[in-house]
């Protein structure tokens, strides 16, 4: 890194992550760090991937990589970016009202922890959500270790950073909305409700669920049925449960299992 940048840099740990990355060149990437002795095609590709976009790659000693990002399973490669650029709300909106199917928007009530954040990230994206809104305050942010959790999915999922979540919501209802909460103590089961229409799903905080503003906002809360003695899910699981049935719905046409 070049002496006198007044800005930190965002670090990407993690092979896919830092694949992805260079793949979707979302990112101001400034430089590349791979392991000494490190091979195999995976590594390659980043290379090559590298080597397109004109960005240095530098081989380093492993124990500069411990000492950059302690604690972190970095697998021998690092990205350096400017910073985690997040998305715009009115774009997210605009992109699920004016897709092909219906809109399908994440939203996390303050969740604090990082892996889940990731884990959601990853989920969110694989199941071909429009984006996630995340609170400014009281909520894990897109750090290096969510960014490591997520495996590179978050160049996939635009995530939106609000100032007051139930207020969101609200403008999201006056745009044609369903705010829909998940909740143990919803009444109506998820493979009961009909999901084909543009949807917000919002998922509670790992310790207090759904606060009381951000219920308040909710059209409907639903729950997972579940047959075991496990009370709970953790938060990222149910989101990709939940995730899971919307997208069969959408897919047989909105049809729901019949209770």
């Amino acid at each position: 890194m070049a002496d006198g940048d007044k800005k930190s840099p965002v670090l990407i740990p993690g092979l896919n992550a830092v694949r992805e990355t260079l793949m979707q060149g979302r990112s101001e990437i400034r430089e590349v760090w791979v392991a000494e002795g490190k091979r195999g095609p995976r590594i390659e590709e980043v290379l090559q991937a590298a080597k397109k976009l004109g960005v240095p790659v530098f081989f380093r000693k492993r124990e500069t990589f411990d000492q950059v990002n302690p604690g972190m399973a970095h697998q021998g490669v690092l990205a350096l970016v400017d910073s985690f650029v997040y998305s715009d709300l009115d774009a997210l909106v605009l992109a699920g009202l004016q897709g092909p199917g219906p809109a399908l928007i994440v939203a996390a009530d303050h969740m604090t922890d990082e892996g889940n954040l990731g884990a959601l990230i990853r989920t969110a994206a694989f199941f071909g959500a429009h984006g996630l809104i995340l609170p400014k305050d009281r909520s894990a942010r897109v750090t290096p270790k969510v960014l490591k959790r997520s495996s590179g999915a978050y160049v996939h999922l635009p995530i939106v950073q609000v100032v007051n979540l139930s207020r969101t919501l609200e403008l999201l209802n006056k745009k044609g909305l369903w705010i829909v909460g998940a909740a143990g103590e919803g009444p109506e089961p998820i493979d009961a409700f009909d999901w084909n229409r543009h949807v917000v799903l919002v998922l509670g905080s790992e310790d207090r669920g759904l606060g009381h503003a951000v219920k308040k906002q909710c059209h409907q809360l639903v729950r997972i049925p579940g047959t075991g003695k496990v009370e709970s899910l953790n938060v990222s699981v149910a989101g990709g449960v939940i995730l899971s049935e919307i997208v069969r719905q959408r897919r047989l046409g909105g049809r729901r299992l019949v209770t």
